[in-house]
């Protein structure tokens, strides 16, 4: 969603747990991703999830956009590193790559799609390129003669594996705390302020 995310969650989140027979107390934790992405997205999604878990008395964990993005092809014993980005507009990608057993060889990061590319060549086997900015990271990789394969380009990751990488995080460790990997374009204004007294 571009705006209005405050307005359409509590709505959707009505309707969901309605379908479900004993509706909030058959949850045992609250999931929500962390990120990257815009930030009144992140701010709305985990203040909503921390609200449910306070009110709840349940733990509430956070899953990164990214590695709910690669979480299918590395689960399935991806032959090939694998790469997840997120459309950061400009030119520019949330990226996070993945060797093949599923750890990190670079990110999370804000890097220009040509970076982002860069960081996928020397691989015996295209890399795989999952997430919404798949294809312009797989277009900056076609620039420099680096072959990728764009495996999957959906706005949004599966819900289902956002929900077992949620289950399987120990919320000690899976803060629902915002990955924000971009300074905010606002900042506080400082020449306006009145002078505080006594």
């Amino acid at each position: 969603m571009e705006r209005g995310h405050a307005e359409a969650l509590m709505p959707m989140v009505e309707t969901l747990i309605g379908e479900v027979p004993g509706g909030f107390s058959t949850l045992d934790r609250i999931v929500t991703t962390v990120g990257p992405g815009s930030f009144t997205g992140l701010r709305v999604a985990i203040a909503a999830a921390r609200s449910f878990g306070l009110a709840l008395r349940r733990p509430v964990v956070g899953v990164s956009t990214l590695t709910a993005y690669a979480a299918p092809l590395i689960s399935a014993g991806s032959r090939t590193s694998i790469a997840a980005a997120v459309d950061a507009r400009h030119g520019s990608v949330f990226f996070h790559a993945f060797w093949l057993d599923g750890r990190t060889s670079f990110g999370p990061a804000l890097v220009s799609a040509e970076e982002a590319a860069r960081r996928l060549a020397g691989n015996s086997a295209p890399p795989r390129l999952v997430g919404n900015g798949a294809e312009i990271v797989a277009a900056a990789a076609r620039d420099l003669g680096i072959d990728t394969v764009v495996q999957a380009r959906e706005a949004a990751p599966d819900i289902v594996w956002v929900a077992r990488l949620g289950a399987a995080a120990d919320p000690a460790f899976a803060p629902a705390r915002p990955l924000y990997l971009r300074a905010a374009s606002a900042v506080p204004q400082t020449g306006g302020r009145i002078a505080r007294q006594g």
